[in-house]
């Protein structure tokens, strides 16, 4: 009778691992077909919440974070905060020939002279409206952005490099590579953060940084393009802009955690490099993938 139950058991197992595997496999050719009719190259990881339902595609491939970084560099500031070096409330200043006309900010339209800025409000300019002032301003407090790098590298994210600020990077389209990681490590980033099951952030900071992450105002058209409006996606978004002379995108990128309906959520992170395509149709790609793995989750 035991031999018979066990025997049932397996049965049973193999052939959900079979489902689960051709439906993996359906969403992976779901998505390289949104891939291959592109002048560009892709990279791609998912990952559910059980851990099993994982894909990725060009996944351990270095891609230009551009303002992705900007997520970490918030982390390693609320990391300060946690050990008592910094809070939230304390004001640094941002001097008027510190507010660079060439760097996006509506920090610098909000405070056209220059002030005295609290760190949270910086914070939330830098993540939630990828404020280039504001992040150049979180590096300074910081030291240098390497600071960012090694404090990720001690909890074991190695496949990631800060080595520059925006006023660099901005200043010199080759440069922008030196900040990079991979898609993997960026999923294996946001879901480390967001289950926080090693007290990586306090329940303060926790709190802060997913209700900016919720609130981001950039990419509309990415990762949220084609969900449901009332979709709840906290995530970060990247762009180098088009180069003058060859006109190639170096980074189009999203990455974040969606919250499905049905209270699981998954997390995403999609890098476009090397694309000879349109603004519009690079942000397509991501929203189709975004899209291809709601769909698959819906329905497990």
């Amino acid at each position: 009778m035991l031999k018979h139950t066990l025997a049932t058991i397996f049965a049973f197992l193999m052939v959900s691992a079979h489902t689960y595997s051709q439906k993996m496999e359906t969403l992976r050719h779901q998505i390289e077909g949104i891939i291959n009719s592109k002048n560009a190259i892709v990279g791609v990881a998912i990952n559910g919440m059980d851990g099993k339902d994982t894909l990725s595609i060009n996944g351990q491939r270095h891609f230009p974070m551009q303002s992705v970084f900007k997520f970490p560099i918030a982390l390693t500031i609320l990391a300060e905060v946690d050990k008592g070096n910094l809070s939230l409330d304390q004001k640094i200043d941002i001097k008027k020939s510190q507010l660079l006309p060439g760097l996006w900010s509506p920090l610098r339209k909000k405070y056209p002279k220059g002030g005295s800025i609290a760190i949270d409000e910086i914070i939330e300019y830098t993540v939630a409206l990828s404020d280039n002032v504001g992040c150049d301003a979180l590096l300074r407090l910081l030291g240098e952005p390497q600071a960012v790098e090694r404090y990720f590298s001690k909890l074991g994210f190695t496949d990631f490099a800060v080595k520059i600020n925006e006023e660099v990077m901005q200043g010199n389209w080759d440069l922008q590579f030196l900040n990079w990681t991979t898609p993997k490590e960026a999923n294996r980033m946001l879901a480390a953060f967001y289950e926080n099951n090693n007290n990586l952030l306090s329940q303060e900071s926790y709190d802060f940084i997913w209700d900016i992450m919720k609130g981001t105002k950039t990419g509309k058209k990415r990762l949220r393009g084609h969900l449901p409006e009332e979709t709840i996606v906290a995530h970060k978004t990247g762009w180098s802009g088009k180069h003058k002379e060859t006109g190639i995108t170096a980074a189009v990128n999203n990455i974040g955690i969606v919250f499905l309906p049905n209270g699981e959520h998954f997390t995403i992170s999609v890098f476009v490099t090397e694309s000879s395509e349109s603004l519009e149709a690079n942000e397509k790609i991501i929203a189709d993938i975004s899209k291809a793995a709601w769909d698959y989750f819906l329905e497990q």
